[in-house]
């Protein structure tokens, strides 16, 4: 095939993918000036245009995913495409690496799982920008660009060196490093990894899951249906589903659904709520309990084998003797005895109630989880799925082994909390004849004056400290959404934390001033006043009659709409500024100008209950000490109520025997009446605001009726919040 282009505009794009795909070209710069470029084939037929050219390489390609995978892949890249040339605009060249570095935060390539000519036409539009470029690769401020840049830099380094020095060398193009990361030396079935230019949260994640193959890895997030899935399952949930998207694997959805005194369906739908709030792609949904037959199979399989029997020891006694390496009295009952108990326990009868069945693994084992654990107990509560067919029901320790490996999941995600538990694991399927399921560990995600346990987070509940699961002072994902979270926030400070094993105890600070970056450039700006003492500014000549303009919601982002203020003669403002005010002092009022305050009125108490100014916008708003935030007086005024939340406990961090009842925090939510203007009746539940001067809120209840209030709950911006006491 014969490429032909004019001398001073080559078709980068396609020179670059043609290299990567090692599909030969002969190359003629041979056209006119201006002229588009043309693709020869070899039937004589001829293709125009460098886009056209392009898709054609790409389909032609035998590069997997080259030009995508499905119609909606295709559909990407096409995006991607018509976008590229918008970096060689000089006047929207930042804001083009802005956007592609936004939506590089969360995905390795552009479009799908692995390299497309969407990758290329970008790479090349960013490497042809020459100097310009450079200097930005070089800085901390796209990292996310300037690591996938890097990637592709690194992993096709043998072509694309040679298409730069023959295309790029005079535009100043910073030839790519010779050497390649050992890494990519050591094997084609890895992802890729990258040395510089990398956010904190790929940083954190450059680690590789054992034995793991391209499109061969499948991994399964199993959370129990006894609550709602909170900040530390997300983390959980997430690596997940970030390393199914590395090695282009999948992930299942498994309900580790075993102890029905725990469970119900409410939980099962929130969980499945919350996993589609996260964004997390599963490819199936299972029930632990769909393997209760098989699971029991195997159970009494192992008793034949002598590698479990039926203890019918107190279980106080049990638990002080396996502290102590001591074996049970029945650890050697014959088969048979155990399994007539097995039977007993199966048919849940006075007798079989009294037993449990356990592993016959290590009493003498240092590690306390190999002395014969317990793999099933007996439980007369009816299962929220399958109701009273089974007496019996396996423990996490022994189900969890058995389902992974007949699942086929070839890595398990376990939080570190469970690392002493992992001997026990390859123990368990190695005695029941399975393959080895390769264990992750990463550290689970801890939190400042924050309860992850369901259990203590049932007492909430149960108690009344808080409303239900999806309380803003929860640290569920339905609570702190409903506190303002945006997911997108959630998920880049998990990011952050990584696939790492080392124990952290994190400041909430840290999420919510990366929520802040999210919500300012974009929420609405309103105005309130407190209500209480709030005091009226009466201005004494001018205007005689109110009047209205039609304000942005947002001066630097027009997307956020625009609002009707009304000006007049009566002005209410807060009493915190109003007791700040000296007379004669100038203070500015926001949107308006200035205004100078002649008198000070006050009651008995000294209290102030009136302030009376005069117009003076020709003063300059540079030079007032004080820039005030008010509203006209009139009906349009609508009610609200501010709701600050603080945290549920009064300690950083709970010792490990400590009672969590002994530091709950008595008040955590306080109350605020004010009035805001009028264009927040329409405002509607899950709003994002700023209330200036004031802080963000979330519009939790809008306006249903003139006599209730629109509630708002104030979202943290990242400052140190006040401590609990």
């Amino acid at each position: 095939m014969e490429l032909q282009f004019a001398a001073d505009s080559p078709p980068l794009h396609a020179i670059a993918a043609a290299k990567i795909a090692a599909i030969s070209l002969n190359v003629k710069p041979s056209l006119p000036s201006g002229s588009p470029p043309s693709l020869l084939l070899e039937t004589g037929k001829k293709l125009r245009g460098a886009n056209v050219i392009l898709r054609y390489i790409g389909r032609i390609s035998s590069l997997p995913g080259f030009y995508g995978r499905d119609a909606c892949q295709m559909s990407q890249i096409d995006e991607w495409l018509d976008y590229a040339p918008t970096f060689s605009s000089g006047s929207e060249f930042e804001g083009a690496c802005s956007f592609v570095n936004e939506y590089l935060l969360l995905n390795t390539f552009l479009a799908g799982f692995s390299l497309s000519v969407a990758d290329i036409a970008v790479w090349t539009a960013l490497a042809g920008a020459g100097l310009r470029w450079e200097s930005l690769r070089k800085s901390k401020k796209y990292q996310n660009l300037v690591r996938w840049f890097n990637s592709i830099s690194a992993e096709y380094d043998a072509e694309l060196s040679e298409f730069a020095s023959t295309y790029l060398g005079k535009r100043g193009f910073a030839k790519v490093a010779a050497s390649k990361s050992k890494e990519h030396q050591a094997s084609n079935s890895r992802p890729n990894t990258v040395e510089n230019g990398e956010t904190a949260g790929t940083r954190a994640f450059e680690v590789d899951l054992p034995d793991a193959e391209i499109e061969k890895v499948k991994l399964r997030f199993a959370p129990e249906p006894s609550g709602y899935l909170h900040i530390g399952h997300s983390k959980a949930a997430l690596l997940n589903q970030y390393f199914a998207e590395r090695y282009q694997g999948q992930v299942i959805i498994r309900f580790d659904d075993t102890n029905p005194d725990k469970e119900s369906s409410e939980f099962v739908d929130n969980l499945l709520k919350d996993i589609e709030t996260l964004g997390i792609k599963y490819s199936a949904i299972t029930y632990t309990s769909n393997y209760f037959p098989q699971i029991m199979e195997m159970a009494e399989k192992l008793i034949h084998e002598g590698k479990a029997y039926v203890d019918d020891t107190p279980r106080e006694k049990m638990q002080q003797e396996r502290m102590d390496g001591i074996e049970s009295r029945c650890r050697n009952n014959s088969v048979e005895e155990n399994l007539k108990l097995w039977k007993e326990m199966i048919t849940g009868t006075e007798r079989g109630l009294m037993c449990c069945l356990r592993g016959k693994l290590d009493m003498q084992d240092p590690n306390k989880s190999l002395r014969d654990p317990v793999y099933y107990r007996c439980n007369l509560t009816p299962h929220h799925r399958i109701g009273t067919k089974y007496k019996v029901y396996p423990t996490y320790d022994f189900c969890c082994p058995f389902v992974d490996a007949v699942e086929g999941i070839t890595h398990a995600l376990r939080s570190s909390e469970y690392h002493d538990r992992n001997d026990q694991y390859y123990r368990i399927q190695t005695d029941m004849g399975f393959r080895k399921v390769h264990i992750y560990e990463f550290s689970r995600l801890n939190m400042v004056y924050t309860l992850l346990s369901k259990r203590k987070l049932l007492w909430f509940v149960q108690n009344g400290k808080v409303e239900s699961w999806d309380d803003p002072r929860f640290p569920t994902v339905q609570g702190i959404v409903r506190r303002g979270l945006k997911i997108e926030a959630l998920i880049q400070f998990i990011l952050e934390q990584g696939a790492s094993k080392n124990l952290n105890l994190m400041e909430w600070d840290k999420l919510w001033a990366i929520n802040k970056k999210i919500i300012d450039p974009v929420c609405p700006r309103h105005t309130a006043v407190i209500e209480e003492r709030r005091v009226l500014l009466i201005l004494t000549e001018r205007p005689e009659d109110p009047f209205v303009r039609i304000l942005p919601k947002h001066k630097k982002y027009e997307g956020a709409g625009e609002k009707a203020v009304t000006y007049s003669n009566r002005l209410w403002i807060d009493y915190a500024d109003a007791e700040s005010i000296s007379i004669n002092e100038e203070v500015t009022l926001k949107d308006w100008g200035n205004t100078i305050v002649k008198e000070i009125k006050k009651d008995e108490n000294g209290i102030v209950t009136q302030l009376v100014g005069v117009l003076h916008l020709e003063g300059s708003v540079k030079k007032t000490k004080l820039k005030l935030t008010w509203l006209s007086d009139g009906n349009e005024l609508v009610r609200l109520t501010l709701v600050d939340f603080d945290y549920l406990i009064t300690k950083k961090k709970l010792e490990e025997d400590e009672d969590f009842t002994d530091v709950v925090n008595p008040c955590t939510r306080t109350e605020t009446s004010a009035l805001g203007e009028s264009d927040m009746r329409n405002l509607k539940r899950g709003d994002v605001i700023q209330l200036e001067r004031k802080g963000y809120y979330r519009c939790d209840v809008p306006l249903i009726r003139p006599s209730k209030p629109i509630v708002l709950f104030a979202i943290p911006d990242g400052k140190q919040q006040t401590a609990a006491k």
